[in-house]
């Protein structure tokens, strides 16, 4: 009986990648966009439907990340999980900039959610778990400052500033200024991406994980240690494939759910924040997956990395194809954050930094950062 779960699951997976791939299959054959000639039944039936595929997609690509990062060294095993997770936010971002109503504040509501969701949800939830299961977790103090030297500064730069330039037009930039903003993050991330990977790429690696792996160099297993090579290969190409063949569905899906949210949303008067959050929310499910699965195996470094690597991956990633994509597309986006939700973000750099200079993650840390997602999510409906 015990052998017929982890076989069902397996099946269950398959299924909703396979279903993925029908149903976009099915959808570009009939060639019918949905949208504002569909009734808000319809929509609400397809985007449920297609959310669902969508999810157990996500779910598949978290399996095979997992399988990933046992296979690599870190920092490598998480940066799979968090490039996957970017390419599902631009393609539902894209989606919802081209084929909707170009809300000019998915952008800055998409970012913002995204450092409430990793930064409190995502923090919260591991650090509640791994303080509840093993009291005190350590990780390693360089590595979580490194993620967030850029993440604070950066992501003021993005939705507060806005708020202090421009020539009365709102929270908005000049094109100029987006241009610069959007060329400065990706510089900022591709060289935090060399230091991750290079210089100081013991500051994100698992201490344990290093520690196990220095009686494997010495040992006297000649034919076992020829083969370990070409069987890992193997099992890399085989992950590779099985991650990429699940995570196209969901890019190739968000063509269709990204307009009907954006549709939804308007018809049904609910917040515009709200299109953010469900981005977020689909976008961080794999990563909020790996995250609490790292922190309750005691691998707290990991969960760090998965956390905070996502938040960076999204201002550094996400926000320059958007701006380029807005710049090409003469879509003049809405940057700055209004007065309730600037303060959640400075509450949240602030916690956030005095939680990571420890170097250690409890129980009570976790409660305030859930604290903070909450009041996040109070205020998202009732703005």
């Amino acid at each position: 009986m015990r052998k017929r779960s982890p076989l069902r699951k397996l099946l269950c997976e398959h299924l909703a990648v396979l279903l993925g791939w029908a149903i976009w299959l099915t959808l570009q054959i009939a060639g019918h966009k949905f949208g504002r000639g569909d009734s808000l039944s319809l929509l609400a039936a397809v985007s449920a439907m297609i959310f669902g595929v969508m999810l157990g997609c996500v779910f598949t690509v978290v399996r095979h990340a997992d399988e990933l990062a046992e296979l690599l060294d870190e920092p490598y095993g998480t940066l799979v999980l968090t490039l996957s997770a970017t390419a599902i936010e631009v393609s539902l971002m894209l989606m919802v900039m081209v084929e909707g109503n170009q809300n000019p504040a998915m952008l800055r509501d998409t970012i913002f959610a995204t450092l409430m969701v990793v930064l409190n949800g995502m923090v919260g939830i591991s650090l509640v778990t791994g303080g509840w299961v093993r009291i005190e977790q350590s990780f390693n103090l360089r590595g979580a400052l490194s993620f967030l030297h850029l993440i604070a500064p950066l992501s003021l730069l993005l939705l507060v500033l806005p708020n202090y330039t421009g020539k009365g037009t709102g929270p908005t930039l000049e094109p100029v200024q987006e241009a610069f903003l959007g060329l400065l993050c990706l510089l900022m991330y591709a060289v935090f991406l060399k230091i991750q990977t290079g210089r100081h790429r013991s500051y994100f690696a698992n201490m344990s994980a290093v520690l196990d792996d220095e009686p494997e160099e010495n040992g006297n297993g000649n034919g076992t240690a020829e083969a370990r090579p070409h069987s890992r290969r193997r099992a890399v190409t085989q992950a590779s494939l099985g991650l990429i063949a699940s995570l196209l569905p969901v890019v190739l899906l968000s063509e269709h759910l990204g307009p009907v949210v954006d549709f939804s949303i308007e018809q049904a008067h609910a917040p515009t924040a709200l299109g953010g959050l469900v981005v977020a929310t689909l976008v961080l499910l794999p990563e909020g997956v790996g995250a609490y699965r790292a922190a309750a195996l005691n691998l707290m470094q990991r969960s760090v990395n998965i956390c905070l690597g996502s938040a960076l991956a999204t201002i550094g990633l996400t926000v320059p194809t958007i701006l380029v994509a807005a710049s090409l597309q003469q879509h003049s986006l809405t940057l700055g954050l209004d007065g309730a939700h600037e303060t959640l973000l400075y509450a949240t750099l602030l916690v956030s930094m005095m939680t990571f200079i420890s170097g250690l993650a409890n129980l009570l840390q976790g409660m305030v950062h859930l604290m903070l997602f909450v009041a996040y999510l109070f205020f998202v409906f009732v703005p």
